[in-house]
């Protein structure tokens, strides 16, 4: 059986960095996997840090074809969706995420990995975030309430046994911005027409009531009459007059991730998510995040003396 990267699954680490960075010029995809490969989070038991590591679809198709995904590829152009709507592609090339409890060990082990990564990498942006009121998004509702238990995640997150690609995760990561007091100022009632869900307790608004264009619906990916789930590990960004939310969804397949974010922008039926009506994204990659064994295998030997 293949493991995952243990960080994907590691809730509750309320301070975090994402790095996206390009190959540099030269520099082949077998360095780039060894470089990547031989980062490490601190060896310590308390205080430490989880992290994980995603390639574009492409440049790990190249590193490892047998175990990337068939039809895997990275969000290359934008999404185009009702009207003039669209979704912005800033694919790069590989994408690092550093978790842990206090954003001091978090920071220092990032500015390590990223002077161990000099020559090989080159950072194209760098993104923090940090918890809110626990689970919530700066909206002020619950995030993630539809994630699988622990228990069933890695079934949901990880592409399968016996499938290339067997124990990585597809990711979908984004940054959204939210756009001012749009959304906070509206009466709470239109607050949870735009979501979906009761803001105080997180129930979903009945059926009969729930709008059409309401965030729920348009997040809820149905194929032949079966939910398909995704694994969210999202977590707010910025600063008072600058914010949101960072999005970062793990699935074992594309399909999902991609019909989920058609349904938001309403590519296919013109019924667009009410959400994007006050939040807006700023950018957009997919990204393969092999399982441990596919990506330990480009590691340097570690030495046992």
């Amino acid at each position: 059986m293949a493991i995952p990267q243990a960080g994907i699954f590691a809730i509750g680490e309320p301070a975090h960095i994402f790095l996206e960075l390009a190959v540099a010029p030269g520099v082949d995809a077998a360095a780039v996997a060894k470089a990547v490969a031989d980062v490490h989070e601190p060896r310590t038991t308390v205080g430490g840090i989880n992290f994980v590591a995603g390639f574009r679809p492409e440049l790990w198709r190249a590193i490892a074809p047998d175990d990337t995904p068939a039809a895997l590829t990275g969000f290359n152009a934008p999404l185009q969706g009702t009207g003039s709507y669209s979704m912005p592609a800033t694919q790069t090339d590989v994408w690092l995420w550093f978790a842990g409890a206090s954003y001091d060990v978090v920071f220092d082990a990032a500015t390590d990995a990223l002077h161990d990564l000099t020559g090989v990498l080159t950072i194209e942006r760098e993104q923090s975030g940090w918890s809110y009121r626990h689970s919530r998004d700066l909206t002020g509702f619950e995030d993630g309430t539809e994630n699988p238990s622990l228990m069933q995640a890695p079934l949901v997150a990880c592409v399968p046994d016996g499938s290339p690609g067997a124990g990585g995760s597809v990711l979908l990561f984004q940054k959204w911005r939210h756009d001012g007091h749009l959304f906070v100022d509206l009466p709470v009632p239109e607050q949870e027409k735009v979501i979906g869900r009761t803001k105080l307790d997180s129930v979903e608004l009945p059926e009969a009531t729930m709008p059409k264009d309401a965030h729920v619906p348009r997040t809820t990916v149905d194929v032949d009459g079966k939910e398909l789930d995704i694994f969210r590990r999202n977590v707010p960004y910025g600063t008072v007059v600058d914010h949101g939310t960072v999005f970062i969804g793990f699935s074992q397949d594309q399909l999902r991730l991609d019909k989920m974010l058609r349904q938001m922008a309403g590519s296919d039926d013109g019924i667009r998510d009410a959400l994007t009506r006050y939040t807006t994204p700023l950018t957009g990659a997919y990204y393969f995040v092999p399982s441990l064994d596919g990506l330990r295998r480009f590691a340097t030997p570690e030495d046992d003396d």
